[in-house]
């Protein structure tokens, strides 16, 4: 199940959940029937919460642009130390591909 389809399902069960607790609480405040609404609300909240914090999101691109300034600066200052900038250019390109493998 993904996440988006979690999110709509647990937004369901709290628009349920404060309808269930007025009704429940207007006709005649079963304590039981307050209490399993109430409960069953707090587990979607906590499945919500949970699914949210262990989903894998991608690194925004301001993330990843400022890696690449640094990296290319980093470079740079290989360069100007002296290193060929090809063998410098292409020891970066293994390590990426290295990178991605793993």
């Amino acid at each position: 199940m993904s996440l988006r389809t979690l999110r709509t399902i647990c937004a369901a069960i709290f628009v349920c959940g404060i309808a269930g607790l007025i009704v429940s609480s207007v006709a005649g405040n079963n304590t039981g029937t307050v209490l399993t609404v109430g409960v069953t609300t707090a587990i979607a909240a906590i499945a919500l919460l949970a699914a949210s914090a262990v989903t894998r999101r991608e690194p925004i691109d301001a993330f990843e642009e400022a890696d690449a300034e640094r990296l290319e600066s980093r470079v740079q200052f290989l360069i100007d130390a002296g290193a060929p900038e090809s063998d410098v250019r292409n020891l970066v390109r293994e390590a990426m591909r290295i990178g991605r493998r793993t």
